[in-house]
């Protein structure tokens, strides 16, 4: 009785000992330091972000990857391996038997000497021993341990759809990326070949000029050798346009096609609204916030599990038993039940659990830390996706703009040169100066459009809400 006494005490100064797990800093900023889009909270919807960009082809080769790309599809396949083990980890807190069965029959041939057939032994003819038995062993949870494993267990499922839908959020975001980049390239590419058509028409002009004696030859010669550079411009813009539309044909798991089937108009539109939102939505919209809190939950169920480990076990071993004998003249058939139980109590393991115990109680700590670091990097990444897409808006209007007034600018220098009143080396000058900032302007559209992308991933879109558990379903 003392020595009982004395390890249920020690038990018990070991559970004290473990404390609940810290809680989590969770401080945010009240309001992100970005202008606001002057669209509502919810005005904008974030499960499918990238229906707001209004572009049929891109929505279409995002549903294609969210169901064809490797990643989605191995995201998909661990979620319904760890379904799995929830289920293996909570069963082994009921009760677990096997039935078995065995039988034997044996033909004996007496060669020579004195045949027996006595009760229990023959040495001739033919035996037969069958046996069956149903063994049930019950670990009886009277201090909650299936408690403690069914909530571990329920948060790394949690975890894990939280991490599928993380994937395929960051999925959406990497096909959208690249879709934008290949129509910048497109953009791009329509460029050059016009300002190949350009340079072809003022070979043309410089050509008839010298020819009439109203110009250099050297400008004809200064002409061809602008226009074999914007020739190798475009010829190198169209591989990596190629090369981008192959990219997208992985992405969506459609490797075996031609490029020719990705439509990437030369265009680039405006970026949608974001939506008005606070820091601390972010908690409930971004999976990966979502997925260390659940991180967490396993983590102090597994902690729980640890302590429980000092208390006793209680099994109850049941049973069923069969048999039957059958030799000449000898017959036995026999049936049995038992039922038995064993108490454990942890001795001289102990020192050994105080230790599991402490290694749960740090990496428990650590997931504190995950979740902490997690929110913080979340409100990190929004707000900075953000900030820089207002400064890509502005940029964007301010070149457009000057875009516009560059175009002029050439397109009366082209007419000047035309009629002989400005030079070739002028009107070549206006012409580079607008192509430039018209190529600035295109990849500042392109930028804003990708930064876009950014800020509705950094802002938790891309996962349906009502998929998800409820922290009180995820326990």
């Amino acid at each position: 009785m003392r020595l009982a006494l004395s390890l249920a005490l020690l038990a018990t100064v070991a559970l004290a000992a473990c404390a609940n797990p810290r809680k989590p800093d969770l401080r945010l900023p009240a309001a992100y330091e970005a202008p606001t889009s002057g669209a509502p909270a919810g005005a904008v919807p974030l499960d499918r972000w990238w229906v707001n960009f209004n572009d049929p082809e891109l929505t279409g080769l995002i549903d294609q990857a969210l169901v064809a790309n490797p990643d989605a599809r191995s995201a998909a396949a661990k979620l319904r391996e760890v379904r799995a083990q929830r289920i293996s980890a909570i069963l082994q807190y009921t009760p677990q038997g096997d039935a078995s069965f065995s039988g034997r029959k044996t033909t004996t041939t007496q060669l020579s000497g004195t045949v027996a057939n006595i009760p229990g032994f023959s040495n001739s003819g033919i035996s037969e021993a069958y046996s069956g038995a149903f063994n049930v062993s019950w670990e009886v949870d009277l201090f909650g341990r299936a408690f403690a494993a069914s909530r571990s267990a329920n948060a790394e499922v949690a975890a894990a759809r939280f991490r599928y839908e993380g994937a395929r959020a960051a999925l959406a975001a990497q096909v959208a990326d690249a879709y934008f980049q290949a129509r910048g390239l497109a953009i791009q590419l329509a460029d050059a070949r016009e300002t190949a058509r350009i340079q072809r028409n003022l070979y043309d002009v410089a050509t008839r000029r010298a020819e009439i004696g109203i110009g250099a030859g050297s400008d004809a010669d200064r002409a061809a050798g602008d226009l074999s550079q914007s020739d190798a411009q475009a010829a190198a813009l169209d591989a990596q346009l190629q090369v981008q539309r192959r990219a997208l044909l992985i992405l969506t798991g459609r490797i075996v096609e031609p490029t020719a089937n990705i439509a990437v108009a030369p265009n680039v539109g405006q970026p949608p609204p974001m939506p008005d939102s606070i820091p601390g939505e972010l908690l409930a919209r971004r999976p990966d916030v979502r997925e260390a809190r659940a991180e967490l939950a396993s983590a102090a169920g597994q902690q729980d599990t640890a302590a429980l480990a000092f208390l006793p076990t209680l099994k109850f071993t049941p049973g069923l038993g069969y048999s039957r004998i059958l030799q000449p003249g000898f017959k036995s058939e026999t049936q049995n039940w038992s039922w038995g139980g064993s108490i454990t109590q942890p001795v001289l393991s102990i020192p050994r659990l105080i230790a599991d115990l402490k290694a749960q109680n740090a990496r428990t700590e650590q997931a504190v830390i995950a979740y902490e670091k997690a929110v913080q990097t979340a409100f990190s990444e929004s707000e900075s996706a953000l900030v820089n897409l207002d400064a890509d808006k502005r940029r964007v209007a301010l070149l457009t703009d000057g875009e516009a007034r560059a175009e002029r600018a050439y397109k009366a220098s082209r007419i000047g040169y035309g009629r002989g009143l400005t030079d070739l080396q002028t009107t070549l000058s206006v012409e580079q100066s607008w192509r430039t900032t018209r190529a600035q302007l295109t990849s500042a559209q392109v930028q804003a459009l990708r930064r876009s992308v950014q800020a509705y991933k950094a802002l938790g879109g891309g996962w349906q809400a009502q998929a998800f558990p409820t922290d009180r379903q995820a326990r």
